[in-house]
């Protein structure tokens, strides 16, 4: 008689007793390896799973567990070369490119290796994230009459309501189109505003996301510099003249990834300028959730004041949720909202309606404000803690602005080699974005983004901070002082 609970112990006895049993032969009942092993059923359960998932037996609900006939030799590999011919062919004439050089996306969304303290993320680390508010929301939703019924191509109206209350100015739920997310969001603006070959101006810096989006429509980005007082609106007027740009993608509030926020005194030039060049504004409004708890009162969107349909809004609760809750908005008004309408029914016909349902109900929820005023602690503190720790273990790491908000903090490391910063940070066990795909042109300089929401806390910010300074070369810590713990 056997004392083990171990799904993988147990796993592995039946697997060294299955030649016992002839093919198709079957094995003990659950009740009998449950009393033969002393096991709990959802051990055997899961054992039999496992063998299940190797191929060495099959189970049948209600009847039991098989031994399951010898898989055969794995099929040779077939020769795909000849693809290499038909995905480069003509491709030199492509207006629209058909490979797309997503390096700058992949290097934020992929999950760096086991014990790398991951400083390169963007998402919410699963301890910020609202898990039990958005499971009981799911849940919620799931019991609602027609929950998996055809949702309108535009959003469930009530959805687009929300954003709209939450947009301001005179934006109502007409104006409005739930998206899968803001990359989708900004991939159809895009689309709708710009064509292949045309050019469209940035900030510089910018979110790598936005850059692979405008490469991969066929577009040329313009980089306009951007200041702690968010895009120096002479240099746009000057792009938008010099290139005859027909749109301008920003990020106006805690701008990824300096953390700038557009002044009051250059928002209304910016509007004054797109108008008077005939040209859309993409306001990228990805920050409006992850306010520290000292940022004070935030501007209105530029959407809010904007009153001639320049600007066209993009949203997402997906920053201060979840990676997975893929729900966003886009907002305009006038005869763009029916391109952009067409373009997304095209792309994905409709996101799917259990999750817009969820959606609504995690914002309609009490637990909402007060989840929004924990990550606004939370993030605060995190951005304090590593900016103390850098200031004092890492004073070669230059950081010109303390952002009110967003994620990230950006730093110039006196190496003047951000590539070079990023490998050595990496084989020291913490993984950064280098500063270069931020940039659409020649950098002005090296720079790397440190993101602190990914991790798990304050700890392992402090943490991360030794290591770096290990990397460099730095010796030992000073006083690392009461916030790194």
């Amino acid at each position: 008689m056997y004392e083990r609970s171990s799904v993988a112990e147990l796993a592995s006895s039946l697997r060294s007793e299955l030649d016992r049993y002839s093919v198709g032969g079957k094995l003990p009942s659950s009740r009998a390896l449950v009393e033969r092993y002393r096991v709990s059923p959802v051990t055997v359960s899961r054992a039999l799973a496992l063998l299940a998932a190797e191929g060495l037996v099959v189970t049948r609900p209600g009847a039991g567990a098989y031994r399951a006939r010898p898989r055969t030799a794995e099929p040779a590999p077939g020769d795909t070369s000849w693809q290499e011919v038909a995905l480069s062919a003509e491709g030199a004439g492509d207006i629209v490119p058909r490979s797309v050089d997503a390096s700058g996306v992949l290097h934020s969304l992929s999950a760096p290796p086991a014990g790398v303290i991951e400083l390169s993320g963007g998402y919410l680390h699963p301890s910020l994230q609202p898990e039990r508010a958005m499971a009981a929301a799911l849940a919620r939703a799931g019991r609602r009459p027609g929950a998996w019924s055809r949702p309108p191509v535009e959003g469930l109206p009530e959805l687009r309501d929300w954003f709209a209350r939450e947009i301001g100015g005179s934006a109502t739920a007409a104006d409005v189109l739930v998206t899968a997310g803001g990359q989708s969001a900004l991939t159809t603006a895009l689309r709708a505003l710009a064509p292949p070959g045309a050019p469209v101006l940035v900030e510089s810096p910018t979110y790598p996301g936005l850059l692979s989006i405008a490469r991969a429509s066929g577009c040329r980005p313009v980089p306009v510099p951007v200041d702690a007082e968010g895009v120096r609106p002479e240099l746009l007027a000057a792009a938008f003249e010099a290139t005859g740009a027909r749109v301008f993608v920003c990020q106006p509030l805690f701008q990824n990834p300096t953390g700038a926020v557009l002044s009051a005194e250059r928002r209304a030039e910016v509007l004054r300028t797109a108008r008077a060049a005939g040209a859309f504004v993409v306001e990228d409004d990805y920050a409006r959730h992850l306010a520290h708890e000292d940022a004070g009162p935030l501007p209105v969107p530029l959407a809010a004041e904007d009153h001639d349909g320049v600007v066209v809004h993009v949203r997402s609760l997906t920053k201060a949720t979840s990676p997975s809750l893929r729900v966003g908005a886009l907002a305009a008004r006038g005869p763009v909202m029916d391109r952009l309408r067409a373009i997304q029914v095209v792309d994905s016909f409709f996101v799917p309606r259990p999750l817009q349902e969820a959606a609504l109900e995690l914002v309609g929820a009490p637990s909402w404000p007060r989840h929004l005023r924990t990550v606004a602690a939370e993030l605060r503190h995190r951005r304090d803690v590593l900016a103390g720790a850098l200031r004092r273990s890492l004073p070669g790491l230059h950081l010109a602005h303390l952002p009110a908000g967003g994620y990230q903090l950006w730093v110039r490391p006196d190496t003047g080699d951000d590539a070079g910063f990023a490998a050595a940070a990496l084989r020291a066990g913490v993984a950064v974005a280098p500063g270069r795909p931020y940039f659409c042109a020649e950098p002005p300089g090296p720079y790397v983004r440190l993101g602190f929401a990914g991790v798990s806390g304050a700890a392992e910010l402090g943490e991360a901070v030794h290591r770096l300074r290990t990397a460099l070369g730095g010796g030992a810590d000073p006083d690392p002082g009461p916030h790194d713990a």
